[in-house]
């Protein structure tokens, strides 16, 4: 099975999520290929391949924060890899103690 590198996007989300919200679990995945018959990424000529991430974060930056806050403190963070073509975010966000797994550290 053949492993492919994290591309730049995928990178950049990657650090910045973790230096902003110091996660104790961090997965993202790369759903592009997923999107590519898309009318927006048929018209980039498939996109650059990293237009659509899933991402689970464990992260006590989320207490006291309803979901909609969580999400919006990842869009900030991650606002110029928007402006940059990355086009869409499935978000799962929890707390240490909403997890279930106080020791959680899965791909960080």
């Amino acid at each position: 099975m053949e492993t492919v590198s994290p591309g730049p996007i995928e990178t950049s989300i990657h650090d910045k999520l973790l230096q902003a919200l110091k996660p104790s679990s961090l997965n993202i995945t790369n759903d592009s290929w997923k999107h590519r018959h898309h009318a927006p990424m048929r018209a980039q000529g498939g996109g650059n391949g990293e237009t659509h991430f899933s991402v689970q974060i464990v992260s006590d930056a989320f207490i006291g924060k309803t979901p909609m806050q969580r999400h919006r403190m990842i869009y900030s963070v991650l606002s110029e890899e928007f402006a940059q073509g990355l086009h869409s975010l499935s978000l799962k966000t929890k707390t240490l103690d909403e997890s279930g797994d106080k020791s959680s550290t899965s791909d960080i």
